[in-house]
This record gives structure tokens, sequence and C-alpha cells, in this order.
């Protein structure tokens, strides 16, 4: 895992990013795959925003973040939930105890870990049949915005591949990575932005340029212009989906 991928953007990205359909975490506690007894290792945490959803159920949650500056804006969140322990530390050494976790989750993040050495820490660390939850809020890529965006985001940002890195979701339920059966849910995560929220949302990704970048300002300025496009009432509608993956890897 890169750990100085994610340098500079904590803040814009504590404040941009949005929050994972409440959906999910019903289906998570009325499936039990997450109880008030279970204690769980969210793992390239970030700045917090599926951590904090989560500590509302689990009864601890070790947050694994490397970079310096998401875990410091992370911490600022984590400061009214005594249930949350701030762990500097990478997705393929978390620094955990061997089986001292019921659950491994990963929101937005899976896709930039080492895939084989994260599977085997995961597998020193959970307990018996403990679960692994893989999580995105995806984009949907039929939508006509998302589209527009993605096509400003071919022309400005180095790197850009897609969503989550490029990541494959209509092929894969990440069978390479789970043993046995993988359990697939989808759940729609509409997010309505402000045009403050809307550029921020887009500079918080690794692949966006930061101010220092030469092409910095024009980004900004195409991405103003793709909101007043879209926009009605000074706000535009995101179509998100929050994806979420559900196995065992031994």
């Amino acid at each position: 895992m890169n750990e100085t991928r994610f340098d500079g953007k904590g803040e814009i990205y504590a404040k941009a990013r949005p929050k994972y359909a409440q959906a999910l975490f019903d289906f998570l506690i009325q499936n039990e795959v997450i109880t008030s007894d279970s204690i769980v290792a969210d793992v390239g945490a970030g700045t917090g925003i599926f951590t904090v959803q989560m500590a509302e159920t689990a009864k601890m949650i070790y947050a694994v973040e490397p970079n310096a500056d998401m875990r410091e804006k992370a911490e600022i969140a984590f400061e009214n939930y005594p249930n949350i322990i701030s762990v500097s530390a990478t997705a393929e050494n978390t620094t955990l105890k061997d089986s001292s976790v019921h659950c491994v989750t990963v929101a937005q993040a899976f896709h930039w870990f080492d895939r084989d050495t994260f599977r085997k820490e995961c597998q020193r660390i959970l307990k018996p049949n403990g679960a692994v939850i893989l999580i995105w809020n995806d984009r949907d890529s039929e939508s006509e915005i998302i589209r527009a965006n993605y096509e400003l985001n071919k022309a400005y940002c180095r790197g850009f591949k897609g969503t989550a890195g490029g990541m494959d979701f209509k092929n894969s339920n990440f069978s390479d990575f789970f043993c046995g059966t993988v359990q697939t849910k989808i759940f729609h995560n509409p997010i309505w932005y402000d045009k403050e929220a809307f550029i921020g949302r887009n500079l918080s990704s690794s692949y966006a340029p930061k101010s220092s970048d030469a092409n910095y300002a024009a980004y900004v300025e195409e991405l103003d212009i793709l909101f007043d496009k879209f926009s009605k009432d000074g706000k535009i509608e995101y179509p998100y989906i929050t994806r979420c993956y559900i196995g065992v890897v031994e």
C-alpha cells in the first residue's frame, strides 16, 4: 500500500467524501455480520468515514491507516468514540495480534493493497471463521453526469483509470481473494452536492491535481462549468452505489 498517495488530501477527503448507505449497516446488523460484541479491524480507514458509521454497532474497532495526514483527520473524528482505536500501520502489516478480531472491513481502499499479502494478514489477525467485508462507494457509470465527469478526469488527471483505480465491479466478485462463497450486496446511495462539495469531491481523489500542479486551476474551472451544466437550484445529484462483498479467506 502506497503510504503517501493521499498526502495533502486529508482535509478535503474528510469534508467531501460521502458516507456509506445506511442500508448496508442495517444489513450487516440484521444478518449478524457485525454485532455489539464484534471486535473489528477497519483496514485502510482513511479519515474514518466508514469507521465512525460502524462504531454505533461494533464493540471495538481498530482503525488501521498508514497515511499520517488521513489518520490525523480520522483521530479528530474519533474523539467522541471511545470504542475506536487508531493504529498507524499498513494493510499488509496491521501490527494487530494473532486471532484478535472477529471481522475485517475495508472501505474504499482494497484496490490499493497487495492482495496476496493482505489475505495472509487477514488470516493471521482473524479469529476462526471471521469474515472480510470489502466496501466501495462506486459511481453509477450509466449516469450522464458521471460519464461527463469521467471525461473531464481523463483530460486533466494523470493516472485516472476510472472508479477505484479502474476496478471492474461488473465482472468480479473477488473470488480470487475470498475462499468459497462470496456474498454480494448493492445499495443505492445518491448524494446531493452543492458546487463547493462537488469540486471538493473531485479534488479529494488520489489522481486529482494538487494546488501546486500546473493544471489545477484549469481543472477546477472545468469542474465549475460541469456543475453549472447539470445542477438544479444550486445542487447536483451524484448517483453512488454502495457495493459490499462478504466472505472468508481460509
